[in-house]
């Protein structure tokens, strides 16, 4: 299943389904959920990165018990916005999983996200390096996935 441009990944979606942040790091595979109205974004798991299939696997499940109606993943861009080789694993890999999981998918610039994500636990939560480790991942991927639900409203939507 080809990607996505993102706001027609939200268009395709069917109501009442969520969506699925995920930022593909190395080590960890960084999990987020929208609420049915895609309005919010909330950290869900950080999933350890293992081969595709396995990571598939893990993902199916959690499809099984969310409504799921799409993926955004993480792009990792050089900070001068070019799409290095990161970018381009980071796609290929999201491609994949759409096609093994037959769901759309788009790309959403993840630009440190990572970095707002340790900042905020560092200084408004006073967090603890272990802790911060547990947590980063799937707060990273909420933050991206954020950027997304926000960028993609509607604009009659956003005016109750």
């Amino acid at each position: 299943m080809p990607l996505f441009n993102p706001h027609d990944l939200r268009n395709a979606l069917k109501s009442g389904y969520r969506v699925l942040g995920i930022d593909p790091g190395s080590k960890t595979i960084g999990v987020a959920l929208s609420d049915v109205s895609l309005m919010l974004a909330s950290p869900l798991i950080g999933l350890k990165r293992r081969k595709l299939g396995e990571n598939v696997a893990d993902i199916a499940r959690i499809m099984g018990r969310e409504q799921i109606g799409g993926l955004v993943v993480g792009l990792p861009l050089s900070l001068d916005g070019s799409f290095g080789p990161a970018a381009r694993s980071a796609s290929d890999w999201a491609e994949a999983l759409s096609e093994r999981l037959d769901l759309p998918a788009c790309m959403w610039d993840e630009r440190l996200s990572s970095s707002a994500v340790n900042r905020f636990l560092i200084q408004d939560a006073d967090m603890t390096r272990g802790r911060r480790a547990e947590v980063v991942d799937k707060m990273a991927a909420s933050y991206m996935l954020q950027g997304w639900l926000d960028a993609t409203r509607n604009e009659s939507a956003a005016k109750f």
